[in-house]
């Protein structure tokens, strides 16, 4: 059955996507995680979209192997296509199978389709592990495409070297081979020494810009970008460098008619609470990216998901007439609009803030109680130029005051950097049960879950300062 905007498996989670388009069709094949104990082995499965709102589950596409076979796990990898030949490159992964290091090998595997994808076979003599200098423990994520102007296939492998930091030996290793079958290590494409890893590595050229997306194993836990004029670097560091926060991971890219779409995953919260720890895996989302002037990129919703919310829904704000603009000031306080009633479960929500020069926060109340004292926050912070995610009440830990879960200003790995000069800033949000996406200035993308508060009503709110709303619509995808 067809889901709407976020796809996620019966009874099961969405790992990391391998992307493709095919005839106008994205067919996304993801790691089928099903979380039980004892782990069953991980394979593909597969889900198709044509307009990125409606989704066909497919069901396993790639099988893993047996309990003795190196890919009892298949991890990520990427498909290309010769000829009338369809490769797939893999990661084969077996919790028995240790390196000398005492760590699960990692490998890369070939398997190879002549009809259309259907059926695979796989090439187990085509295998091959971690070269001299490389953690035989981390060689995976094989990332394949044909280099026109050198003439032969790169793959790109998120790896790590042997010597170094412990948490900073990652690496972008790379292989060239000229028939898919035989590859060769040569000179890593990005070697900066920083992170753990750069995980589900993914090239691109975009007009005169080549772009690699690495979602960073570190500390962070987010999918960032990179931008340089020639594919051997060097790479620059745009100013707002990542996708979207720690929730969006292991994002990566298709084309379709010169559009570039991302496609990553939620991650869900353990217990499914907002207490919960992250866990690796949760629900497939996509974003859609748009160049500017100067080759840095922007990241927002395609406009298949803004207008398949057609159906308008009443939001009466107290202080709003007839939907004309009005303000919120309060220049040493603090003031709030919040509806009457409850909005549904699922909406799209569209607001124009005014911003006066010198207000020190402002946003949007989701699920508030009727005193906005309870609540999801988005919060605007003007004079730090970053947007937030908060939550109130949080859990208590004792009897004190201060004695909260996260003692914290705000969810800490919920934060964005963005530009937020005095002026008119656009606040998109898609809320989807347990899933809230936002969006600063069709910019800036920060998604999260939302499991504790199942209700309330939506709000704007202004600290220190003063905001003029301008817009603010509400509406759900039409019965």
């Amino acid at each position: 059955m067809p889901q709407q905007i976020f796809f996620q498996p019966r009874n099961a989670w969405v790992g990391d996507i391998i992307p493709l388009e095919h005839d106008g069709e994205f067919r996304l094949f993801y790691l089928y995680e099903e979380r039980c104990d004892p782990k069953p082995g991980t394979p593909w499965h597969l889900v198709s979209t044509r307009n990125l709102v409606d989704y066909e589950d497919k069901g396993l596409a790639f099988e893993h192997g047996s309990k003795t076979d190196a890919d009892f796990n298949v991890y990520t990898g990427s498909i290309v296509r010769d000829g009338s030949t369809n490769h797939l490159f893999y990661t084969g992964q077996n919790p028995q199978h240790l390196g000398a290091d005492g760590l699960p090998l990692q490998l890369v595997m070939h398997a190879t389709s002549t009809d259309d994808m259907a059926t695979w076979t796989k090439h187990p003599e085509h295998t091959f592990g971690a070269p001299q200098g490389y953690e035989s423990g981390d060689w995976r994520d094989p990332f394949v495409f044909y280099d026109d102007d050198a003439g032969f296939w790169r793959m790109l492998i998120a790896a790590r070297h042997t010597d170094g930091p412990e948490r900073r030996r990652g690496v972008i290793a790379q292989c060239v081979s000229t028939d898919l079958t035989t590859w060769q290590p040569v000179e890593p494409l990005w070697d900066p020494r920083r992170y753990i890893a750069h995980e589900c590595p993914d090239v691109f050229k975009w007009g005169e810009w080549w772009y690699m997306v690495y979602s960073e194993f570190s500390e962070n836990f987010t999918t960032r970008y990179r931008m340089a004029r020639d594919l051997a670097g060097p790479w620059i560091v745009p100013e707002f460098d990542s996708i979207d926060g720690r929730a969006y991971y292991a994002s990566k890219t298709a084309t379709r008619d010169g559009r570039r779409f991302f496609f990553g995953w939620i991650a869900s919260k353990e217990g499914s609470r907002d207490d919960g720890a992250w866990q690796w895996a949760g629900t497939l989302s996509t974003l859609e990216a748009t160049q500017r002037a100067d080759g840095t990129l922007d990241f927002g919703f395609a406009t298949e998901t803004r207008e398949s919310f057609s159906e308008a829904l009443p939001v009466t704000l107290p202080g709003a007439v007839d939907g004309e603009p009005f303000v919120l000031s309060a220049p040493d306080g603090y003031e709030a609009s919040i509806s009457h009633d409850d909005v549904p479960a699922s909406y799209y929500a569209v607001v124009d803030l005014d911003i006066e020069a010198g207000t020190t926060e402002c946003g949007l109340l989701l699920r508030s109680s009727a005193d906005g004292d309870s609540s999801y926050v988005v919060r605007l912070e003007p004079k730090r130029n970053r947007m937030v995610f908060d939550r109130w009440p949080r859990r208590r830990t004792g009897d004190g005051q201060w004695e909260i879960s996260g003692d914290e200003p705000f969810m800490v790995e919920l934060e964005r950097a963005c530009d937020l000069a005095a002026g008119i800033h656009r606040l998109e949000v898609i809320v989807q049960n347990d899933i809230c996406v936002v969006n600063l200035d069709g910019r800036t993308t920060l998604s999260t879950r939302i499991y504790d508060r199942t209700d309330g009503g939506i709000g704007v709110f202004v600290g220190e300062g003063s905001v003029t709303v301008r817009r603010f619509e509400l509406s759900a995808h039409s019965s």
